[in-house]
């Protein structure tokens, strides 16, 4: 969520923080790594031996869990088997879904299934905030404002506790801290065109940031967690406004509650998003007739137009905020692919700047702020290990197939409300630009399964799923 637009870590301990270590050496290294190459992990689950295989990027040689629930649905869709064994993140969405739902298996399950499967990297969400995502109603969550007390000891609390069970020492476990919360704190919490009355409560509130620091204190002390806070995307945070003050924000929250900058290994943009990996024939430097790209309508004055370079540059910017020299990003892919007929072969006319970018550019959303069930999205890159400098991993954080949000108002206990957003009918507000939002019709609560998508997605990946990944 910019001014313009909303889109949709090492432990604390001495003892087992990150070396830091030269990315791009890193990836020289490892360029391309399959996450399903397995190596052996430790015999011994006593917390001393695990300290000392810490990690500097954990997706390098790790055979990362495939989630069955997920796996399940998406192999009983046509197609589906071709993406249905690819490893995506468990999302711990309320407190009811650590240990288990209808729905799900819990948390507990999840991680013995894991092992079952000999997994050695586990990935899992954290999402639950007291008013959490105040400026998206789809994705309200079921604490109020000022509920930090439960937050702590009713979710965060037991989560942790399962975690550091010893039965999962030899589990490499990836923690993605609470999407879409300190970014809103940066755009949306007053004085801009996307702000919203509810923002404006917690960045007074304090209570994401003592949420946040709270997580990363609290899972950090595990020596087996690697903590990835969300950054939002370039189409929300790549204007000079928001950018530095985003980093700063996040430095804040990672030294609250007890937390150090030393309890994140790193952050993930594009979760749940859709903005694309990169821009083949678009860059920030391009002009037309001697006028910037960065004048057109689609790019808006942004610094960045896609996620490769913007998680490289935020990537610079945190670590001169006082972060880790040796800081890991990931890049959710599983939703950017925008791939299928419309994708551009070539550049765009040079008719105009407008012309030019709207005829170049990849992704295909009507405005870079959308971001429920998109139309024409597609499946990006698979998940892969250190695929270019400074960068762990591209991963799918969200699973395909899982709904953003309801098309219109759908009654359900999981404390989720309609977005306006998400109505194909709406056409906007200050965070999209007063543009249609792009949404397919008939789409269910956040989280459940959307066939329709799904089927969407499959085919309009790129890279195509044809002769597999």
């Amino acid at each position: 969520m910019s001014t313009r637009s909303r889109g949709k870590g090492p432990s604390g301990g001495a003892g087992h923080r990150r070396r830091a270590r030269s990315a791009a050496a890193l990836t020289a290294l490892f360029l391309g790594a399959s996450l399903a190459v397995a190596v052996p992990g430790s015999a011994s689950a006593d917390a001393e031996d695990v300290t000392a295989a810490r990690v500097d990027n954990p997706y390098v040689g790790a055979t990362p869990y495939v989630n069955p629930d997920w796996s399940a649905r998406a192999a009983a869709e046509p197609g589906g088997s071709a993406i249905a064994d690819e490893p995506s993140f468990v999302w711990m969405d309320r407190i009811a879904a650590i240990e288990g739902t209808t729905a799900g298996r819990g948390l507990k399950e999840h991680l013995d299934t894991a092992l079952d499967q000999g997994a050695d990297l586990f990935q899992v969400v954290i999402y639950d905030l007291p008013g959490r995502d105040c400026s998206a109603l789809a994705s309200n969550g079921e604490l109020g404002p000022t509920e930090i007390g439960r937050y702590k000891s009713e979710y965060i609390d037991p989560i942790a506790e399962l975690l550091a069970d010893p039965a999962y020492a030899d589990l490499r476990i990836v923690a993605l801290i609470e999407p879409d919360s300190l970014p809103n704190l940066v755009t949306n919490a007053g004085g801009t065109a996307g702000s919203t009355p509810e923002c404006a409560v917690m960045k007074e509130n304090g209570n994401y940031e003592k949420g946040v620091g709270y997580a990363l204190s609290t899972l950090g002390d595990i020596p087996n967690v690697y903590n990835y806070v969300d950054a939002a995307h370039h189409g929300w945070l790549g204007w000079d406004t928001n950018f530095v003050p985003a980093a700063e924000q996040f430095k804040k929250a990672a030294t609250t509650e007890g937390a150090t900058v030393d309890d994140v290994h790193g952050f993930i943009v594009n979760t749940a998003n859709y903005s694309v990996l990169k821009e083949p024939y678009l860059k920030i430097t391009d002009s037309v007739n001697g006028t910037t790209v960065r004048q057109s309508k689609w790019v808006d004055w942004n610094y960045y137009v896609d996620e490769l370079t913007f998680a490289q540059g935020l990537r610079e910017e945190l670590v001169r905020q006082g972060f880790d020299s040796g800081l890991g990003m990931l890049i959710d892919t599983a939703r950017n692919g925008w791939g299928g007929d419309d994708r551009p072969t070539g550049p765009g006319p040079t008719t105009s700047v407008d012309a030019y970018v709207d005829g170049s550019r990849a992704d295909r959303r009507i405005h870079a702020g959308n971001w429920c069930n998109q139309s024409g999205a597609g499946v990006g890159e698979r998940p892969v290990t250190a695929p270019e400098p400074g960068i762990d991993a591209y991963v799918w954080a969200k699973p395909p197939g899982e709904s953003d949000g309801s098309s219109e108002p759908i009654d359900n206990d999981e404390g989720k409300g309609f977005d306006r957003m998400c109505d194909p009918t709406y056409e906007g507000n200050g965070r999209n630009g007063f543009s249609l939002t792009g949404a397919l019709p008939d789409s269910p609560v956040a989280g459940h399964w959307f066939s329709a998508q799904f089927q969407e997605l499959l085919a309009n990946a790129h890279p195509p799923l044809d002769g597999g990944g």
